[in-house]
């Protein structure tokens, strides 16, 4: 039986519809998908929180593991006494894009030694306490933000420290008007590490002596990319880049501009890197790219074996706060 010409023209027709209609399923679902993960991943109500901490010790924990638990318990305890004892002074600044941006500064007085202790991902003030617990002991004046979109910080977007960038600048001239003679060093976890190295690239007074990064990412682009494929299995075409469109629109920034790897390249001041051998959510291996990237001999790192996720202050310890003060002076 033969098929005439008009058939086969119908079959193709019928052909290419299927694909059309298939192709036009295949961007829907993508812009879908898009959208969903970036009030996911950024949007202030996203469903893309921190990973729990745990404060106890598991039965078949191996030493790495015990030595951890144990270091988070005492700090923990450490954050209690010290907030028990200095409540802190809650203050406020308008960002340069007319964002109210908050956050609490503990004053120690007579001292120059300032710090911007930063917090990670969703996060807020609270939880750069052990940050700001051992500056205070220390004799720094703390001044701890809540990022954007974070705690009582105006915004409906994260950041991920490519628009707090500015924000730090901002707090920093904050700083500045309270003492023309202050020796500001930031110290960021995680997103905060993100936010620190994204500020050290930018220009800042004489007044910012030092930049301390602690499990920072490259890029938003490399670390949502890399949880995209450990946590849920997918390739990041076509997700990340209708993603990407969304964040632009939403947003108002790219997740590819938003680079702390180059903002690295461009500091010219002291920074120290820090990271776990174990964090499975901002790959070790992110550090030595950084650290590469950083210009200058005015920089070291700090490897802690083992450790997971910001946790390598838990398993060094007083090891951790004696490099990170020996670095500094």
């Amino acid at each position: 039986m033969k098929i005439t010409k008009t058939k086969k023209l119908s079959i193709k027709k019928v052909i290419l519809s299927i694909i059309a209609i298939l192709a036009t399923l295949f961007v829907l679902i993508s812009l879908f998908a898009g959208n969903y993960l970036v009030n996911y991943s950024i949007g202030r109500s996203g469903d893309g929180g921190n990973r729990t901490v745990a404060l106890e010790i598991p039965e078949a924990a191996d030493d790495t593991e015990r030595t951890i638990a144990e270091g988070k318990i005492v700090q923990q305890e450490l954050n209690e006494t010290f907030l028990a004892e200095h409540p802190g002074q809650t203050v406020e600044i308008s960002s340069a894009d007319g964002i109210r941006c908050s956050g609490v500064y503990y004053q120690n007085d007579d001292s120059h030694d300032w710090v911007i202790a930063l917090h990670g991902y969703r996060g807020d003030h609270l939880s750069a306490t052990s940050l700001a617990q051992h500056y205070y002991t220390h004799n720094y004046q703390v001044l701890t933000p809540d990022l954007r979109a974070c705690g009582d910080t105006d915004g409906n977007y994260l950041g991920m420290g490519w628009l707090d960038r500015k924000d730090i600048l901002s707090w920093i001239d904050w700083i500045v008007a309270q003492d023309s003679d202050a020796r500001i060093v930031i110290h960021g976890i995680s997103m905060g590490a993100a936010t620190t190295m994204m500020t050290a690239g930018e220009d800042t007074p004489d007044q910012v002596v030092a930049f301390i990064e602690d499990c920072g990412y490259t890029s938003v682009w490399d670390i949502f990319s890399s949880e995209l494929k450990l946590r849920f299995g997918m390739p990041e075409f076509p997700l990340m880049y209708t993603a990407n469109l969304f964040a632009i629109t939403k947003a108002g920034y790219s997740f590819k501009e938003a680079s702390a790897l180059e903002q690295v390249k461009k500091c010219e001041k002291p920074m120290l890197f820090i990271h776990g051998t174990a964090d499975d959510f901002i790959p070790y291996e992110m550090m030595d790219t950084l650290y590469q990237a950083k210009p200058g001999d005015n920089k070291e790192k700090i490897t802690a074996p083992g450790a997971g996720h910001g946790e390598a202050m838990y398993l060094l310890g007083e090891e951790y706060w004696d490099d990170v003060f020996a670095f500094l002076k």
